[in-house]
Order: structure tokens, then sequence, then C-alpha cells
């Protein structure tokens, strides 16, 4: 156990019968007192699968696994880490002969099948698209069609989390609107598309998130036999980040809490990052009331003096009401900003690696305490900033979750390669495409793969010529190390062309076991193409399980390839969190880097001048404001205005600023351009906050 303080030592010390509420800023402890409060339970004896361990999201687990997996553990039960959409699942899959009729399912005597978002969307594809074609919905929303379909599914999401009708999400949404008639008519037609996927879910057995937790709340929760197993099951509760977390959740935890024989509930006073999933601090605040008693931590163990002093100003500065601020650390006395000023963006990202890179080789501090941090990470600036980072030999990995996974280099590579592999798909690969698969395949630079690439490949009729007829000269510049994978690769291709295909997912992991993994190729000891590998796998997996009960159901490896190509988002899968090299900097959207919860020394701030910092993406079917319990709060039929606008996104960046700094051991630089990254001159409310910071410190 850690050295903790007398504050956290009485949490986790607290008696086996009490449930206490534990809150205060960021960088307080308050984490550490729960993997703590976690270790000592089960120290005192308390049976291992008797505990749930409960977040808003996986990710925000790890400290606890890294407890539940250490091996100085005692032998014994497991603990049991969930989300309420885990949870959700888990009891709908084991008292689904009670839910299946009762929730109106076409054939309540066959077996569920549970959809991922990837594979939510597939159906949502199957059913949305001939209507867009043939009837002409949403033809004055101009978005990718894989956003179109991730809405519509949002809609459906919000609806169950916050605890309204699936019926009434287009009313709810036309209510608000204040603008073009126009977007009532998107707005109706998101209800018709919505309806369509609830009714073909209810007839096929499939359950997405939203039906799940329907159908865990409405229907089985209210079943004594139900209720009986989970609270029997489960007798002690940790509950951390309960203000990130959905109002069903926390109304599930109003029935639920007085039946545990104890229960910490850790609440973080700045949070509500998760606003746009649903998440709704004050419903779990509300919380506390059923605590036998609540204790607040506020001094920092991250947030020296200067930072805390920043983040008030900062905050003051937005225009925003104060957040809670932690007790700060003895500070240095040094400033503890310094911006980065460049007149054009590449020269930004320049000033920034030299500044890393001095960080790094001067003062010595480590890579992985390192963060670079922008609104929005673009494939791009992802790719300029990573490449400058590793031209200057300074590890770097990077974290996008919604990243497609067609944007993988590495599952491109995979992908080529099954094309390849199965002509019957009829798709051809272009020369580009083959000289980019070599390239990671075969672990060859791109002006070699591109040469061997137009020689050996035909795109008309996929076939791949031998090596051996490759003029001699041409075979020296190539080399003949690369001229014996390719040759191995290209046996193995062909030999699988001759057999019985097997499924995508199983295709995959014979190819990356037999060839791709091996010493000398691409993906041998590259633990970054690994994990997209894993990843890729396990998302045509469960599109497979997915997929196989229809009647007329396709080359499913085909359909999953042209799925991809349509840009569908990719599942959040947690080997993108737990990246091997966790000595390196992490290159991240600012929101992801606040939910992996955990502090750096120095902050890079990419362009402070962007709108992106204030401006929440556009979503033309759907409102994360409107959809949202406070909203239901309010006055029935008021509308969204402009003022409200920029009241949530002003709350937003405060929010925002406030979690960033507080997770801050010393020193942000904060990177702004004349010229953005899309070459237009910015001036965002985050810039003009620093304007006033510095006006007021040096008057």
């Amino acid at each position: 156990m850690p050295d903790l303080t007398p504050a956290q030592l009485e949490i986790v010390h607290s008696p086996l019968n009490e449930r206490r509420f534990l809150t205060g800023p960021a960088s307080c402890g308050k984490t550490t007192a729960g993997v703590a409060r976690l270790e000592f339970l089960l120290q005192k004896g308390v049976p291992a699968n008797s505990i749930l361990i409960l977040t808003p999201q996986r990710t925000l687990q790890e400290p606890y696994l890294d407890l539940i997996r250490s091996p100085q553990r005692a032998a014994g039960g497991e603990v049991t880490p969930a989300t309420i959409g885990g949870l959700a699942r888990r009891t709908c899959d084991l008292f689904w002969p009670l839910a299946a009729e009762a929730a109106g399912f076409a054939h309540p005597e066959q077996p569920p099948l549970f959809l991922t978002l990837e594979t939510a969307q597939y159906y949502m594809a199957r059913l949305v698209r001939p209507l867009i074609e043939e009837k002409g919905l949403f033809e004055s929303v101009t978005i990718d069609r894989n956003r179109l379909y991730s809405q519509i599914l949002d809609n459906l999401n919000k609806s169950a989390a916050i605890g309204f009708p699936h019926t009434e999400i287009g009313a709810r949404l036309d209510s608000a609107w204040f603008g073009d008639p126009a977007q009532r008519r998107v707005y109706s037609d998101a209800q018709e598309c919505a309806s369509l996927f609830r009714q073909h879910c209810l007839e096929h057995n499939l359950l997405d998130f939203s039906l799940q937790l329907e159908i865990f709340w409405d229907i089985l929760w209210p079943q004594e036999i139900v209720r009986g197993y989970l609270q029997e099951s489960y007798r002690h509760l940790i509950y951390d980040n309960v203000e990130e977390d959905i109002p069903r959740a926390h109304d599930l935890m109003q029935e639920w809490l007085p039946a545990f024989d104890s229960a910490l509930l850790i609440y973080d006073e700045g949070g509500g990052h998760r606003r746009f999933l649903g998440a709704d601090p004050k419903s779990a605040l509300a919380l506390a009331s059923l605590c036998d008693e609540t204790i607040r931590l506020d001094q920092s163990f991250v947030v020296p003096e200067e930072v805390a002093h920043l983040a008030e100003n900062l905050v003051e500065a937005i225009g925003a009401s104060a957040l809670p601020s932690p007790v700060p650390l003895a500070g240095s006395g040094e400033k503890p900003y310094s911006f980065i000023v460049s007149r054009f963006y590449p020269e930004l990202l320049d000033a920034i690696t030299q500044q890393v890179q001095a960080l790094i080789a001067d003062l010595g501090i480590p890579p992985s305490e390192i963060v670079i941090l922008s609104p929005y990470l673009s494939d791009a600036l992802r790719f300029s900033l990573m490449h400058r980072l590793e031209e200057a030999d300074i590890p770097v990995r990077s974290h996008r979750p919604s990243r497609s996974l067609r944007e993988e280099p590495a599952s491109q590579c995979l992908l080529t390669l099954a094309a390849l592999a199965h002509p019957q798909w009829d798709f051809h690969p272009s020369h580009f495409d083959a000289a980019y698969a070599f390239m990671l395949a075969l672990g060859m630079d791109l002006v070699r793969a591109q040469l061997l690439a137009e020689i050996v490949y035909r795109p008309k009729d996929l076939s791949l010529s031998p090596f051996d007829e490759i003029r001699s000269e041409v075979q020296e510049r190539i080399t003949f190390v690369f001229g014996n994978r390719y040759t191995q690769l290209r046996e193995w291709l062909l030999a699988y062309r001759d057999g019985d295909p097997l499924p995508l997912d199983h295709f995959l992991r014979k190819l990356f076991g037999e060839v791709l993994s091996q010493p000398g190729f691409g993906f041998h000891n590259d633990y970054d193409r690994v994990r997209v590998a894993a990843s890729l796998i396990e998302s045509i997996y469960k599109f497979r399980l997915a997929m196989q009960p229809l009647e007329d159901a396709p080359d499913l490896g085909r359909e999953y390839c042209a799925l991809l190509q349509e840009g569908v988002i990719a599942a959040q899968y947690l080997e993108g969190w737990q990246a091997e090299d966790k000595e390196a900097v992490l290159v991240a959207p600012a929101h992801t880097f606040l939910m992996m919860n955990r502090p750096a020394t120095v902050q890079f701030w990419l362009d402070i001048g962007s709108a992106g910092w204030t401006e929440r993406l556009s979503q033309p079917l759907t409102h994360p404001h409107v959809l949202s319990r406070g909203w239901m709060r309010g006055e029935p039929g008021r509308l969204w205005t402009d003022a409200d606008e920029v009241a949530a996104g002003t709350d937003a960046l405060a929010r925002l600023v406030a979690g960033l700094l507080h997770r801050c051991r010393g020193h942000a630089y904060l990177g702004l351009s004349d010229l953005g990254e899309s070459g237009f001159e910015q001036r965002g409310g985050l810039v003009r906050a620093f304007q006033r910071v510095l006006q007021k410190e040096g008057a």
C-alpha cells in the first residue's frame, strides 16, 4: 500500500458497514484512496467476488486492474470491474428468458445478439442507406454517412441513458430548435430511422447499447429475482468518477446503494467532461445524501501553487463560474506557462519538437511526463507531429479513440493482403495500396516497395509474379533480403488461394502468425502494429458473430471490408489505451488525456487560437444538451438559443482548461501560430482568455 495521508487512511480503513461519498478536485488522491480501499477489503478477508468496481468507461479501471492483476495478491475469487453498460449486458444475457418476451422480441426462444458500436452501425446502414437513396432522407445534411449513422445511434443511447421513450427523440429535438425550418425535417427523418432500427432489433433479437440498458432498467431490475441476485452477488462497491456517468446509472445507485454492506463513491468536483455522452454531475452529486458520510480531499499531490493560480485566473478570464480548486503544493516561483509563437503552423510544430527535445536532453524530463494536446487531432496533424518527433529520435505514441481502423496503416496493409488472397471479393487494390502493404509487411522502404509493386502486381487479375522473373539489376536494387520475404509472402498467399477460404479473422490470425510476425517481417517486434492487428481481428470476430444469424448473410469478409471503407468508427479497444511503450511522449486530443486520469509534468497545448477549444462538433441529427436530463429539468418547450450555446461552450472550456492544469506538475507550453492548421487566422476563446490573464498580470 502506498504512503497515504491521514485523510486517505481514514477513508481506506473505514468500517466494513459504512457507505462514504468522497469528493474533491482533481489530483487530490481520490482514486489512490479508492485503490487502497480495494486492497484493504481484500486484506480483511472480504471475498473478492463480492466486490464491484464501477466506472463510467472501462479505461478508468486501469489503476484498479493493476492491483487486481498484481502477483502479490492472494489467491481466491475475482473482483468484478464493470461499467453500467457491461452490467446491463451481463444481466440481459443471464436473465434473457425473463426479458425476451416482455421486451417484445419476435423470437424469445432464441438467444440474443449483442451489438458493438461497429455492428450496430452496420445494421443501421443496411436500413438507412435505401431510405437515403430512394426516399431522399437527410437530403439537406452534408456529413459522412458513418457520422450520420452514429448520430442516430447516439440519439437512441441518449434516450436510454436519460430515461425517456425513444419515440420522443425527434419531438424533443424539434421543440428546442430555433432556426431554419428545414432542420425540423432532419429531426423527423432521424426519428424515423431510430424507430425503424429499434423495430429491426426486436424482430431479429439484436441488442444495441440502448436496448440493453432499457431492458435492464425497465424489465429486469424491477424483478425480485434479478435484484436479489445482484444484491447478493455484490456486497461491497467502489464507484469511481461518478460525475462522468449517465443519469440511469445514478438512478440505479439510488435504489441499490442501501443494499451494499459498504460503498465508496468518488466524485471529481471539476469533472463532467463526458457531457456530450450523457454525463450528469448533478444527479451524481445527489448520491451523497444516501451515504453515511461525505468526505472532501482538497490537498493536491500534483499541482504547484503557480499552476493552481493560473487555472483560477484562466477560468475567471474565460468568464465561467469559479470551479473547485485544490490546495496546491509549494511552488518554485517560476512562471508556469510559456508561449511558442510562429507565423505558420508547420513552424509551430518544428518549434514544439525542438522544445520537447530540449526538455528531454537538457532537463532530463522523461518522455512519459510530456503530453502534446490539441482540441481535435486530425490525421494530417497526427502524422506531421509524430513524424517530426520520430525524426528527432524522441519516443512517441498517440491515441485518438475516434480514429477509424481503416485509417491505421497496419490495418490497411492487412486488408490489402486479404483482398489479394480472396479474388472472389472482386476488390482490386491499386498499385499504391500494394506498395504500402509490401512496405509494412516486408519491413522495407517505400521506394523499393513501389518499385516491387509496379513490377510484380497486376491489379486487374490480382496476380503476383515471382521475384525470380525480375531483371537481375532490379533484383539488386530491391535486394535479395526483401526478395526472399516477398517470395515467402507470395507463396503463402497462393497456397491459401488453393484451399478453402477461412473466416476473415481466422485468415488474419493465420497470416499474422505464420508470416507477418516472423523475424524480419514488418510486424515482428512492432508493438503498435500488433496492437492495431489485435483490434482489427477483434472487430472482425465480433462482426462475424453478429452477422452469422442473418438468413441472407453475405460474404462476411467482403462485407466487413466494404463497411470499413465507409469509414465506420472503431469501437473502443483497450489495447489503444494500454500502449506497450508508455515511456514515450503522448500525442492526443485534450479530452482523451483527461479521461486517462493521470498527471504530466509538461503539457503542450497546440494552437490555442483555434476555435476548436470552445466550439463543439456540428451534429445536425442530435444535440447533447437538449437530449440531457438537465434540459429536461428546465422549462418545457424552451428553445435552445445562441446564448445557451455560448454559455455551454464557456462552461466546457473552463472545465477543460481547469482539468488540464489540475493534472500539470510543472509547466504548460502554449502553441500559437498566426495562421492555423487550415491556413486561416484564428482568435478563439482560449487565446482571448490568455490575453486577459496577461493584462491582469501586467496591471
